[in-house]
This record gives C-alpha cells, structure tokens and sequence, in this order.
C-alpha cells in the first residue's frame, strides 16, 4: 500500500499497512533542511504516519538533529577534477574497461530528455527479464510508464546516454539535490549483448566529468552496503570504480504512540534485516540459481 503527497513543496511517499512509514519521494537524491516544519505539516496532514524517515545529506556526516536515528550509508566517490580521479582514484581495470569502451566505437554524452531517449530506456529495460542474478523489475513495462518514470525530478536531473552508432545501449539519470552537494545515480542500465564494450565503465567516466564540471563534490551510486550483505559484483563495480562506503545518519522520527513502539522495537526494518548473513547468502545463491535457469530457459523459447 503506497500513497503519494505533497508536504512544503516536498513529495513524500507514505507506505505500509499496519505501519506507515513516510519518506520524501525522492530518498536519498533530496534532502530535509530543516524538518521541523515539514513534521508539523505531516501532523496537520490529516494522513496517518507512524514515522517520517530521512538521511542526512553529504558532506555532513555527524549527527544534525536530536531525533532517533541509525547509520545509513552512500557508496559515494568525491570528486574533484576529473584527471584525479583518472590517474588517482580508480585502478587499471576500470581505466581499460573505460578505454575498451572507446576503441570499441562507444560514444558516451549527456542528452536531453526525449521520445527518442524514453524510446532507448525502454528498449534497454526490456533486453532481458533478468539483471544479476535477480528479477528485471523494469522489464515488460511499456513505454509510457517508462516516459512517466523517467521524468521524474527534471529540474535536478541529467540524462547520460552510450551510443553505438545511432543505437543507445546503456544511459545513467543522475539527480543532484537542491544544493549541488552531490548527485546520484538513480538509474544505470546497459545492453547485456553488448557488455563486452563496457558501456557501463565508459557511463560511470562521464558522470565524474559531468560532476567535475559542475562542481558538485559527491558523485553517489546508491548505497555501499544493504544491511548486512557486503559484497558482491556490483560492490565489487563501485570499488574498482572509486566508490567507497560513507556513513550517514538516517533518523525515525515517531508521529504516532505505534511509530515510537515500532522503532523501539525494530519492526521497521525490513524482514530480511532479520535473517542471519550467513542464511541470506544461501537465498541469494538459490534465487540466482532459479533466474539464471529461468534466463537460460526464455533464450532459448526465443530462438526456437
């Protein structure tokens, strides 16, 4: 169950059923100022709201407020000049593969937002039902939800398209908050067929320089870690990358008695922060196991 409003200018996503659970619609690529002006408005909102939650944005690292709080975290690259992270702050593999990139005839730019943009979006999203190992959340979407999503935040956004040829075969959206203190990465996707150009690594290149020119000091790819699974092949990206794990605090302020109860108690965390590391591999081994048949399976329904 998910609600969307509109509080001070903000959208705020409100979900769950027994608990509810507020957050700005744009989590983690906009951030509260000053909240206490937002938290009245959530109070007069009319909405119920057991709790607001929002993170503390980069370079503030230490606790602002005096409301509840855990440590959240941003895989985060800082950025300076381009040629320092280049010579720097990524190793040779990254460099080849961005290299690879570029002999192998893939041109990489920012773009506007378009038709012909969503058109490649949608063409990306709907190569394969599964990415890494997991379900393709975006595939067998059509266009015009495609359209809707990706023109979300269009004041705060640049689009980064890879091209072969005239074809786009991966694209990054990256949205910076209000005060240029960072940008993310809210969506990057590549052709799987066309993996072998790295098109991924070539993206990654131009959101530093896209960042450098702009002076924006933190280039963000998500979160480092995801409660308490550590590593893995897109963990493993970042790092070679130049990404590494920054801690923020991320507060739970409680707007109702069920709210200060569920905090207490951890019932806002997700099921899966529960379970035992070592049982969560096992999951993901077996649910990587299941796509990769699944996969394997739908290739070849296509060809015959």
């Amino acid at each position: 169950m998910s609600s969307l409003i509109k509080v001070c200018g903000k959208e705020i996503r409100i979900t769950g059923r027994l608990l509810r659970i507020a957050k700005l619609e744009a989590d983690g690529y906009q951030f509260v100022e000053d909240p206490e002006p937002l938290l009245e408005e959530l109070r007069r909102s009319g909405q119920r709201i057991d709790l607001f939650s929002f993170m503390q944005r980069l370079p503030d690292t230490s606790p602002k407020f005096s409301y509840p709080m855990e440590w959240d975290n941003f895989a985060a690259l800082p950025v300076s000049t381009f040629d320092y992270w280049w010579n720097e702050q990524i190793g040779f593999k990254a460099r080849n593969k961005a290299k690879q990139a570029e002999k192998k005839k893939v041109i990489v730019r920012e773009v506007p937002f378009s038709d012909a943009l969503v058109k490649g979006i949608w063409g990306i999203y709907n190569e394969t039902s599964v990415r890494q190992g997991a379900a393709n959340k975006h595939y067998g979407k059509s266009i015009e939800t495609v359209f809707q999503e990706e023109a979300t935040f269009l004041d705060s956004s640049i689009f980064i398209g890879a091209f072969l040829g005239d074809s786009l075969i991966g694209f990054i959206k990256m949205v910076h908050n209000e005060l240029r203190t960072q940008a993310g990465l809210m969506n990057l996707a590549s052709m799987i067929s066309h993996r072998d150009k790295a098109p991924s690594n070539a993206l990654v290149m131009q959101a530093v320089k896209s960042c450098a020119d702009r002076g924006i000091p933190y280039l963000v790819y998500s979160r480092f870690a995801y409660g308490k699974k550590r590593h893995s092949t897109l963990t493993d990206f970042k790092e070679r990358n130049g990404f590494r794990q920054i801690d923020v605090p991320r507060y739970f302020v409680p707007l109702t008695p069920a709210g200060r109860v569920a905090f207490k108690f951890g019932l806002h965390k997700r099921i899966t922060e529960h379970i035992p590391e070592p049982v969560m591999v096992k999951l993901r081994e077996l649910r990587t196991a299941w796509y990769s048949r699944k996969s394997q399976s739908d290739a070849e329904g296509s060809r015959s």
